[in-house]
């Protein structure tokens, strides 16, 4: 049987969606395809964001930066934004079930010195983490049923 295909949108597809792509690959990837994409691609995935992840043994550093029109020949079944730009600027997609948008602070706008910086986006991966993994627990036990 085919796994539902989670699409994770962000406006750069630098940080957030990539977070949360690794995040929820890492806690559900036997029950998702997971991807992500974003409204207007930065065209990287950013160092840091890539490190903050690593600390928790996930490996981002494959990633690609994409945009979300790449996926509307796909069969998407969720759609989750995690920026309010990315929400704003969502297609419907063919196949789409279920949307959600669960906003979270940009860590690449954060200003200070390396590490005030590098705690930011350790701040956001673990609000994405908890959001992310709770998303996933739900969904496994739900699937038990």
């Amino acid at each position: 049987m085919k796994k539902p295909h989670v699409l994770i949108l962000c406006t750069g597809n630098s940080c957030r969606s990539h977070m949360a792509e690794g995040i929820l690959r890492h806690a559900a990837g036997d029950l998702f395809e997971v991807s992500s994409a974003g409204s207007k691609p930065a065209g990287y995935v950013h160092p840091k964001a890539i490190a903050a992840l690593a600390e928790l043994g996930i490996d981002i550093a494959h990633h690609t930066s994409k945009h979300m029109n790449d996926f509307l020949s796909r069969d998407v079944n969720t759609v989750i934004t995690v920026c309010g730009n990315a929400d704003q600027a969502c297609p419907m997609f063919p196949g789409q079930v279920n949307r959600y948008h669960w906003g979270f602070s940009d860590p690449a706008h954060a200003t200070g010195t390396e590490d005030e910086i590098m705690a930011e986006f350790r701040i956001v991966r673990d609000q994405i983490k908890l959001v992310f993994e709770a998303y996933a627990a739900g969904f496994r036990e739900a699937s038990k049923r």
